[in-house]
């Protein structure tokens, strides 16, 4: 557990402006992508997403997005210390990163951060042609 733990401090260290500008880039590109196929073992989906919101709200203080685009980054990382594509156990780490985070930088996630994170997840959940009503489950 002290790895984990090691680890989970280590990968969210808010970084330079330039990190975060390069994480941010990466997080752009694949976090939908890497969202849909960890919809399923991440029981804390509108968290996630309501934290990409945030990680990307201008207004959200330099540290909290930096916090929040190092382990988004790491979330849509495929090779990371468990890889994804290990069925049931391929998204432990990247869930342990992510709920870490959530909890150094929750009283940043905002209402309308929520409000946007059901409405993504209701829009992807149309796309596939579901009801949107467990989407966020």
């Amino acid at each position: 557990m002290a790895g984990r733990e090691a680890l989970v401090g280590e990968v969210l260290l808010p970084g330079s402006e330039e990190q975060q500008a390069r994480q941010e880039h990466k997080v752009r590109r694949g976090f939908f992508g890497t969202l849909k196929r960890a919809m399923r073992h991440i029981p804390f989906a509108e968290d996630v997403v309501a934290s990409y919101h945030c990680a990307l709200d201008p207004k959200t203080p330099a540290a909290s997005r930096g916090i929040l685009l190092a382990a988004l980054a790491y979330f849509v990382l495929p090779f990371d210390v468990v890889p994804d594509f290990i069925v049931g156990l391929g998204f432990t780490d990247d869930a342990a990163v992510l709920l870490a985070a959530l909890s150094a930088v929750r009283s940043n996630i905002r209402p309308e951060h929520y409000d946007r994170a059901r409405e993504t997840l209701r829009s992807e959940a149309d796309d596939k042609g579901e009801t949107g009503a467990g989407a966020s489950a």
